[in-house]
């Protein structure tokens, strides 16, 4: 198993510098010019270059890449914003919390509503029951996740009253942004959950155990969830990167302060330090999460060690 960890983490660090670089050279690409942003659009030539020269943009791109993450590596500085001239790591820091709390009870919705669902459809299969899962699924999939945020904030927060409209002062303020964050992804997780489990339950061991007279309950929980998981388990680990990039536009409709928001404000101006803060802990997130889901799926599959060994 040690050796399984070892290297999948030495695939993490490849993976994980080639999309900051990727990310570093779009956004220095970029035609806005930061220094006139700072200066205003009566700088003359001089006073840019001048500025050009004080934020390192004179220098190679991949010099100042390689300064950036030699920085970020040994200081833990991420720079200081070029529009606001404000430190990013205290702003990132400040902004933080509420985007994992957003995130994570996105997530916890995910896992607790569309697995037991899934499952439910599963085993319910041409039923009633299967079909209205099956046709909720759809519909949230089907609506934008912008749309429905603002529908629902308007009937849920203006109509009547039930949450606040905007702001992260409460754990109030979190839970109809998190669920509408969680809203695609339940669905997804539904459908993908009772297609693995009706693959399971037609397989041969799954009647085997029916016919040695094993509970229905246990045949399902205890041969059939295991293997049928297997998929479901791949797809948290995607759903994590899709929550994080999800809450960009939650965040704005919302206007809950965290790092997605924070990312469209320096977006909007070519802040590359501001940027490139928030880029560097979702890269960061979702490598941590695929490496765990990998480390749960070789627990649950020992074949997959194999691969490896």
């Amino acid at each position: 198993m040690l050796k399984y960890i070892g290297k999948r983490l030495l695939m993490i660090i490849p993976t994980f510098l080639l999309l900051t670089l990727l990310v570093y050279t779009i956004l220095s690409l970029s035609p806005a010019d930061p220094a006139l942003m700072r200066l205003g659009t009566t700088a003359t030539e001089e006073q840019i270059e001048e500025m050009h020269h004080e934020m390192g943009l004179d220098r190679p791109l991949l010099v100042r890449y390689g300064t950036y993450m030699w920085d970020l590596i040994t200081k833990g500085e991420m720079g200081e914003s070029w529009v606001m001239q404000t430190n990013v790591k205290s702003e990132f820091i400040e902004r933080l919390p509420n985007t994992l709390i957003l995130t994570g009870l996105a997530l916890l919705l995910t896992i607790w509503v569309g697995i037991p669902a899934g499952i439910y459809a599963a085993v319910k299969q041409n039923t009633t029951g299967d079909r209205v899962t099956m046709i909720l699924a759809m519909l949230l999939i089907s609506l934008p996740n912008f749309f429905l945020s603002l529908i629902c904030q308007i009937v849920f927060c203006l109509w009547l009253g039930w949450f606040p409209v905007t702001g992260a002062g409460s754990f109030a303020h979190f839970i109809l942004p998190s669920i509408m964050l969680a809203a695609s992804r339940v669905a997804g997780q539904v459908r993908l959950t009772r297609s693995s489990m009706l693959d399971v339950l037609g397989q041969d061991y799954i009647r085997t155990a029916s016919a040695k007279g094993c509970s229905k309950i246990r045949v399902i929980c205890y041969h059939a969830l295991r293997n049928g998981l297997l998929p479901v388990i791949t797809n948290i680990g995607n759903n994590v990167g899709g929550l994080v990039a999800g809450a960009v536009t939650v965040e704005t409709i919302f206007a809950i302060p965290g790092i997605g928001s924070m990312l469209v404000n320096a977006v909007r101006t070519s802040d590359i330090p501001q940027v490139m803060g928030p880029i560097i802990f979702i890269s960061l997130l979702v490598c941590v999460v695929n490496l765990l889901v990998d480390i749960l799926y070789a627990v649950i599959d020992p074949r997959v060690k194999l691969q490896y060994s």
